[in-house]
Order: C-alpha cells, then structure tokens, then sequence
C-alpha cells in the first residue's frame, strides 16, 4: 500500500554513484582524448559511446570532435543531420567566429547534432582525397572557437603519432583513453604508443590514463588477463568493454538502441573517466 519503502539495491546504488561522479563539476572545460594508432582499435566507437552517456547524464555541451589527418569515420558512425559540413568547412569559416560575434546558431552549421544522444559531431573531411593534412595552429584554432561552446571534448585521433595535429590534441588533453581490441597485435601498438608518449615526457598523462578494451563475439584463444596486467601496470585502470553486435555492425550508432548491459559497461567506463578530470 505504499508505506513501506524499499532501500535501493546494490546495482541501483552503484548507478547512482556512476551518474553522480560523471555529472561532477569539473571546473572548467575540459579534453578527453582517444588514441591508438592501429586502425580498428575502436577509438571512433569509444568516443561516441562517451560522448552520448555524458550528453546524456550531464544533459548536452559535450562535443565529439574527428581528430582524424586523414579520411575519419566518426561522422559516418554518427546520426546524420541537415549539413554534411566538416571540420575543413569549419576551418575556412572560422572568421566568423572571431570576436564577439559568433554564436551556437551559427555553430549548427558546422556540427552534427546528435538528437537523443545529446551531443554534437564536428566530423573530419570525409573524402579520401582530401587536400593537406591540418596542422597544430588549425587545430588550436578550432578548439579556441568550440570551447566557446562545450564544457566537454572528446578528441578521435588519427593513426600517426607524428602528425602535427595528433601531436596537438595531446597537449591540449586533461585525460587520455587508450582503446584497443582484445587481440595482441592492437595491444602491442597500444604499448609502444604509450612508450613513445613516455619518451617524450608525458609520463603523468601515461599514468592517469584510462586503458578500454572491447571484447570480440567470443573469448576463444584471447589472453586477456595477460593485456589487462600490462596496462594495469602502466596506465590508471582497465576496463572491459562487452561486445555489442549493433556497434559491430558498422551502422551509425543510436544511444537507445544499445543493450543495456553495454550501456552499464560505457557509464563505467565514464565515471573513470570523469574521475580524472
């Protein structure tokens, strides 16, 4: 009848604490960036699933940004929206943006709003013959018109760590996201990504690093505590992202057609991260 009120299980206890922890003042804006340079390492997949559970848990300002020097996926993996703008459209355009007469209308024109996910794209040239590869000053010239804008960043990187503008999103970062699938090969360029970093002084970003490893269909001749002990002992934590065959699937990704097991495993995963920033 009403007069007796359950206190919350373990689970709802524990989604309580994640929300609260992902909803936290950080202070300021701030940049989580996602790196691995091998290909299929799930950074765009691992980007988007961040980006939609702190859009949806903090209720918008969070953008997901295609770092990418070359062809990204990101806007493909995206819900689309009336534009097909990409972050070069952006770059050309940025007078408009100077001084104190731009605005987040005319921002729309240039980032993919992603409706329930709440949050936005700015998507990297799609076209696989695109013109120059974008340097450290166009790259800080954009994160100086969208900080404007958003208190939260989700930088998807490219595959080459010499690149002017990867080299750029690193030393904008305030937490870093190693991602990699459960196979040696992403693991071991994983590793030697984080022994360059080290070996050019970011140690401190290495160690306070966010290690997320997404399970294939199956277990079956994967050595995953052997990955899981080595980033364990060189970066903050390791978490396991489950396997989900709608993001396996290559289609554009919407937050309510996710299991929830996975979307569990993805504010997890958020809560650690927003614990470093």
């Amino acid at each position: 009848m009403g007069l007796v009120s359950l206190a919350p299980g373990r689970r709802e206890q524990e989604q309580r604490h994640l929300v609260e922890t992902v909803r936290r003042n950080f202070g300021g804006l701030r940049q989580v960036t996602v790196v691995n340079p091998k290909g299929g390492a799930g950074k765009t997949v691992a980007v988007l699933l961040m980006s939609m559970t702190f859009g949806q848990r903090r209720g918008g300002y969070v953008l997901a940004w295609d770092n990418n020097e070359t062809q990204g996926t990101l806007g493909m993996r995206a819900q689309q929206d009336f534009h097909s703008r990409t972050v070069r459209d952006m770059l050309r355009d940025l007078n408009h943006f100077q001084g104190p007469t731009g605005r987040v209308g005319d921002l729309s024109q240039y980032v993919r709003s992603q409706g329930e996910g709440m949050f936005d794209v700015l998507a990297s040239d799609e076209s696989a013959t695109a013109g120059e590869m974008l340097t450290s000053a166009a790259f800080g010239d954009l994160r100086e018109v969208v900080s404007r804008f958003y208190k939260l960043i989700f930088v998807d990187t490219g595959n080459n760590v010499r690149a002017e503008n990867w080299q750029a999103a690193i030393d904008a970062t305030d937490q870093l996201v190693v991602t990699m699938s459960a196979r040696n090969d992403s693991a071991e360029t994983a590793a030697r990504m984080l022994d360059h970093l080290e070996q050019n002084g970011r140690h401190r970003l290495v160690r306070q690093a966010v290690t997320v490893v997404s399970m294939p269909p199956s277990r079956r001749d994967l050595d995953i505590p052997s990955i899981t002990r080595h980033f364990a002992a060189r970066t903050r934590t390791v978490m396991l992202a489950p396997y989900e065959r709608l993001i396996d699937s290559g289609e554009p990704i919407r937050y309510g057609q996710i299991s929830a097991p996975t979307r569990l495993a993805w504010l997890r995963i958020a809560a650690a991260v927003a614990e470093g920033l």
